[in-house]
């Protein structure tokens, strides 16, 4: 069931200040990507995929997620992932099967959001990436919610 506006917006200010408090020294982007993995996946009952793709060398690679097992590599521009990568900017995808090039990695994926998370230079260092079996399970308040949660990301991460 994909929760309302306001109850949205709760759930994400509680894994916010979850985050914010496990984030807080943590100075490896892999431990920081972890917490945001398994707080988001909680607070996001509408999601059965939850996790980051990290930018390594050409190549998105998976991990660490939570969820059914995804695709383990993504090309540059390829699918959502590969689009947020490539423009730096948010993809919100209520029907994954309209998108150009979509990537099924899992065949219940019906809508996603895919956000950038950058380092403190600015340059996306991985995309943030939730799927969900319901079309058009995500929207502006994800989009503004996610991004100010990866807003704070770089801070203090290696």
């Amino acid at each position: 069931m994909i929760p309302n506006a306001a109850e949205k917006r709760s759930r994400y200010a509680i894994a916010r200040e979850r985050l914010h408090a496990l984030w807080a020294g943590e100075p490896d982007a892999i431990a920081r990507m972890a917490a945001a993995s398994c707080i988001l996946h909680e607070a996001m009952p509408h999601a059965f995929w939850t996790g980051f793709y990290r930018v390594l060398g050409s190549q998105l690679v998976i991990g660490p997620y939570q969820g059914t097992p995804g695709c383990s590599r993504i090309g540059w521009g390829k699918g959502v992932c590969g689009a947020a990568w490539a423009s730096g900017e948010t993809q919100v995808v209520p029907d994954v099967h309209a998108f150009p090039g979509h990537i099924a990695c899992d065949s219940r994926a019906e809508s996603e959001i895919v956000v950038p998370v950058k380092d403190g230079r600015g340059a996306v260092i991985a995309v943030f990436d939730v799927d969900s079996t319901e079309l058009a399970a995500f929207d502006e308040v994800d989009r503004e919610e996610l991004e100010a949660v990866f807003a704070s990301f770089a801070v203090g991460a290696k």
